[in-house]
């Protein structure tokens, strides 16, 4: 697994850090006003911040006297490409056992009709 996307993993483990990563996803958003969402301190705010920074899911502009913190597109793609990969992998598993359980089509089990007796 490439090692942006397991430490990507990794961070968003912590409960914290994927509520600001889900808070972000609606734009950009100060310390300070994460600070008022979250039920932990600035300072704290700060360190999640910066650990999503470091693995690349956060980027920071300076505007005036703040910073704002917003998802990282990149990051996001990494993170959705995994995940794209594992469902489509976890659907052709699924066809694949669909069609064994049914003989490859309309053979199988699944395919026949009972005939009920009228009274």
């Amino acid at each position: 697994m490439d090692a942006y996307l397991q430490a990507g993993l990794d961070a968003l483990a912590d409960s914290t850090r994927m509520a600001i990563f889900q808070k972000l996803s609606s734009g950009p958003i100060a310390v300070n006003q994460l600070a008022r969402m979250l039920p932990v301190t600035r300072p704290a705010v700060s360190q999640h911040l910066r650990v999503l920074k470091d693995v690349g899911l956060v980027t920071d502009t300076k505007t005036g006297t703040r910073r704002l913190y917003q998802l990282n597109p990149e990051g996001v793609a990494r993170l959705r490409a995994h995940f794209d990969q594992m469902w489509n992998r976890a659907l052709s598993a699924f066809q694949e056992t669909a069609e064994k359980d049914t003989g490859g089509g309309r053979h199988g089990k699944a395919g026949r009709r009972t005939r009920t007796k009228s009274v």
